[in-house]
């Protein structure tokens, strides 16, 4: 079942949904309309959509198929491709994820989060003040 990803940033606010930056490279394949695939690496992600540096840069506003694998397991989604931010490095955000896909990366993403909160928490009770 798929369904269209919930913009989840409301108007007039500055908070985004917590993302993941990878520390190994996370393989990418991206898929255009037509069916050409282009191999690339994932470098960061959100529920709502992610960084990837590609080969070739894409259209801006090209709907396209991403796919990556993650320790918790396939993520596949569709996505529109922003404008780049360098030579090799362009955005996208889903338009629509699977359930159980989007469950997945939730759960990356979450893992990560609570991950860096207990590394930070060891941090500080170990200073000496």
């Amino acid at each position: 079942m798929a369904f269209i990803v919930p913009q989840t940033r409301q108007p007039g606010t500055h908070c985004r949904a917590p993302r993941l930056q990878f520390s190994q490279t996370t393989p990418a394949t991206v898929r255009v309309q037509n069916g050409r695939p282009f191999r690339g690496k994932l470098q960061v992600v959100s529920v709502t959509g992610g960084l990837l540096c590609l080969p070739v840069l894409l259209d801006k506003g090209a709907q396209v198929t991403v796919m990556f694998l993650t320790d918790a397991g396939l993520v596949l989604g569709t996505a529109e491709m922003l404008a780049s931010i360098s030579g090799t490095q362009q955005p996208f955000r889903f338009l629509k994820i699977d359930e159980d896909h989007q469950r997945r990366l939730r759960e990356l993403i979450q893992a990560s989060v609570e991950q860096k909160r207990h590394q930070q928490g060891s941090i500080l009770s170990d200073r000496a003040w």
